[in-house]
């Protein structure tokens, strides 16, 4: 899970990073600092993390997946 899908899925979700932190049971900081790239996430926390967005509806996509619904996507550019 990168921080650019963390941000996407809660824009989608029209979710602010405190609500997500609160669903995830993780502080607000941790969130924040991930999608800033200011930190890493514990496994725990990432996995609490996409837990709590897969409940809402968000697939989390490796390179080459396909959704089964409506969605963006970001190319990767090296």
């Amino acid at each position: 899970m990168k921080p650019e899908q963390v941000r996407m899925a809660r824009a989608a979700l029209g979710l602010g990073v405190r609500e997500l932190a609160a669903q995830a049971g993780v502080s607000f900081t941790t969130i924040n600092r991930f999608e800033t790239g200011k930190s890493g996430l514990q496994l725990s926390s990432a996995e609490a993390i996409r837990r709590a967005l897969e409940a809402q509806g968000v697939q989390f996509l490796e390179g080459g997946q396909v959704a089964t619904g409506p969605g963006v996507a970001l190319e990767v550019k090296e």
